[in-house]
């Protein structure tokens, strides 16, 4: 059997590099660890730091065709970050023009949480802890 301790990166190509650079490290708040542009690839890789054993890999690829995420297409459905206060993730967001969901209570669970989206339209969820 497998022994998987975490997720380790969770890989994200973006249609605008800049745009989403500045989208995940001005807006979210996640830091750089490096940024790397390779030649070959005509391609930006940026390392950002969800926690301390959590990445997300930021790609720019020349020309990358759309992925749908409405309606709910068939793979990944979204990517979810766990958050102490929700009231306070949401105005900081809205506060840069980055529109929200209302908030929904997970049936399941009793918590609360809400959607939003990258500026490629990739559905992020924040998930109150």
């Amino acid at each position: 059997m497998l022994q998987i301790s975490h997720i380790h990166h969770i890989a994200i190509i973006c249609s605008n590099y800049e745009v989403s650079k500045h989208f995940y490290t001005q807006i979210l708040g996640f830091p750089i660890i490096n940024e790397t542009y390779r030649d070959a690839r005509r391609s930006y890789k940026l390392d950002l730091a969800i926690s301390n054993n959590q990445q997300i890999e930021l790609f720019s690829f020349p020309s990358p065709p759309a992925r749908p995420s409405r309606p709910e297409a068939q793979g990944l459905r979204h990517l979810a970050f766990a958050v102490k206060d929700l009231e306070a993730c949401i105005h900081h967001l809205n506060s840069q023009d980055v529109p929200t969901e209302d908030i929904r209570l997970d049936e399941l669970t009793g918590k609360r949480f809400t959607f939003f989206a990258d500026p490629d339209g990739l559905p992020l969820e924040l998930y109150e802890e």
